[in-house]
């Protein structure tokens, strides 16, 4: 923290916002780095143990930039209350992002081979359209081998909410949103339980190979 400047005055961020709406790239560049202590700030909370501080300012000083491009004084607030929040929203589609990425990755990843030689992966087994016989009885093939990794290495919990958020039982796939009010936990830890399950089932299939 000690290495960023100071926060701007009520005055001085008047002043700067002025400048700033005139067109002075000088303004704007003394809102950005006087306001990047506020990014650091809010960074520190979201610091974990695979994601660098550097990383998450980088992206927080993008929502601090939006922040500034957009700010209306007219509001009748700071700078810097808007800012925190333009900030945290950035870091947080960040991690969304972040999230949706990896679970891409873990159902897309191949997991074997069907008679033909073509390679498959999770989401070829969890979903399907438009299959001939052959396919079916394969897919089906698969299936009961899926399942029968998610009873040997998977919790009870895993199982239920993998089967819900894919449908794995023939019934409609629920939303994150929806598993966790059912189970009364946060989506955040439903995206983790998921990812976890998935991980844990993609291993097993690893183990095949």
């Amino acid at each position: 923290m000690q290495s960023f400047p100071q926060p701007p005055s009520a005055k001085e961020e008047r002043e700067y916002l002025k400048r700033c709406r005139a067109g002075d790239k000088d303004a704007r560049n003394a809102l950005i780095e006087r306001n990047l202590r506020l990014v650091a700030y809010i960074a520190k909370k979201y610091a974990s143990m695979d994601r660098d501080m550097e990383d998450l300012i980088s992206i927080g000083t993008i929502g601090l930039i939006k922040a500034v491009d957009s700010f209306d004084e007219s509001k009748g607030i700071r700078l810097a209350s808007y800012a925190s929040r333009c900030v945290e929203n950035e870091l947080l589609m960040n991690f969304r992002a972040r999230k949706k990425t990896a679970r891409d990755v873990y159902l897309y990843d191949t997991i074997g081979s069907d008679k033909e030689g073509n390679e498959i992966s999770l989401i070829d087994i969890i979903e399907y359209e438009d299959e001939d016989i052959p396919e079916r009885l394969t897919r089906e093939q698969h299936l009961r081998k899926l399942k029968g990794f998610m009873n040997e290495v998977l919790t009870k919990r895993e199982r239920e909410i993998l089967g819900l958020r894919y449908g794995l039982d023939g019934q409609r796939e629920w939303t994150q949103r929806e598993v966790a009010q059912r189970y009364g936990i946060s989506r955040s830890y439903v995206s983790r339980i998921e990812k976890k399950a998935l991980l844990k089932l993609n291993q097993c299939y690893q183990a095949l190979m």
